[in-house]
């Protein structure tokens, strides 16, 4: 998948969320070039999942100003949404258990093919439609490095079913489909080995290489990844000397947001 764009850089000067119990995150400075894999790094608590809902344009900042995408937040939030994606966010971009993988893929490359019906010109079920989602599936299935005749039952295996590391490979396949300028990832590493784990870095360090700007909140980034780390109050926060890193300061007064508000800071905001 040829995910080469112009305008996907982050610049981020002093951003901040802050909600009904405090500040989520404050102070964040980010400046990225298009295709880069942006670490947010901190422990549960810091503001990661918001700082990831704001950049992709979920989430309203309240202070400081950034562009992604070429566009400004929060006056641009919409037009933010519509080029960027997220995937693995709990409780805003879940999959749903019940459902195979072919079934997630076939509804996510439908729904593109709708909004996008001018490309054919037929009808919603003709050839020619069915072949174009076919051809996405296809793409984000590779840009994903999910190969379907390593799970139990192929495309037709459930959710409930996946490896996390395979779950985790389906929701950027979806992410991806439409081929968005920034990619958000949240938990990367989630209970995952330290084998799983680097796979996971690797696999968004290939997207980015590719042109796409990633974003992800975990552990253990790649020592060329630019860090973005965030911090509780009272934190001690030891950089890691062998990657690129940019300190975010801890949010300011009687903040205790955490990561299991992100879903309702969101929903506050308004769903894309």
């Amino acid at each position: 998948m040829d995910t080469t764009r112009q305008g996907a850089a982050v610049n981020a000067r002093a951003i901040g969320v802050e909600g009904p119990r405090g500040w989520a995150f404050r102070g964040v400075d980010i400046s990225a070039e298009p295709g880069s894999l942006i670490a947010l790094q901190g422990p549960s608590g810091s503001g990661r999942t918001c700082l990831l809902l704001s950049l992709t344009g979920r989430m309203r900042i309240t202070e400081g100003e950034a562009t992604v995408a070429g566009f400004p937040l929060p006056k641009r939030m919409g037009t933010v949404r519509s080029r960027t994606a997220i995937a693995h966010v709990p409780g805003v971009a879940d999959l749903e258990p019940a459902l195979t993988a072919g079934e997630h893929l076939q509804e996510q490359a439908l729904l593109g093919q709708r909004l996008n019906r001018s490309l054919s010109g037929s009808l919603p079920w003709s050839r020619r439609y069915k072949d174009a989602a076919r051809a996405r599936i296809d793409a984000a299935l590779a840009a994903a490095q999910l190969d379907p005749a390593t799970l139990p039952k192929g495309l037709r295996t459930s959710v409930r079913d996946l490896e996390r590391l395979e779950a985790l490979r389906l929701s950027i396949a979806l992410a991806v489909m439409h081929s968005p300028r920034l990619l958000a990832v949240d938990d990367v590493d989630l209970k995952l080995s330290a084998t799983e784990r680097a796979l996971a870095w690797q696999l968004l360090r290939d997207l980015a290489l590719a042109g796409t700007t990633v974003v992800a909140a975990g552990s253990d980034a790649p020592s060329d990844a630019l860090i973005v780390r965030t911090a509780t109050p009272g934190a001690q926060d030891t950089p890691d000397s062998s990657a690129q890193d940019t300190t975010a300061p801890g949010p300011k007064g009687p903040a205790d947001t955490n990561e299991e508000e992100a879903a309702h800071a969101f929903a506050e905001t308004g769903r894309a």
